[in-house]
């Protein structure tokens, strides 16, 4: 285990949680295997959506797959 997922208590691959119903921003990031900085840029532009929880941006978990039909159905319309 890296001293960074250490200091988290989580391994790079370790399973998702089913049960969690908002996502960190990180979380969210790996289940769609895409970085940080751009998870960030598709909540800004509005493409994923997220809810301030205080100071903190969480990803509603259900937002996920809700981003990846919108991505699948784009690329049919594309393709057609």
């Amino acid at each position: 285990m890296s001293i960074a997922h250490r200091a988290t208590g989580t391994e790079p691959d370790a399973p998702e949680d089913p049960t969690l119903a908002l996502l960190t921003v990180e979380e969210a990031a790996r289940r769609l295997r895409i970085g940080r900085t751009f998870c960030f840029r598709l909540i800004r532009t509005g493409e994923l959506e997220s809810v301030p929880l205080g100071r903190l941006r969480r990803v509603p978990a259900a937002a996920i797959p809700e981003f990846v039909n919108r991505l699948r159905a784009a690329n049919k319309s594309a393709a057609a």
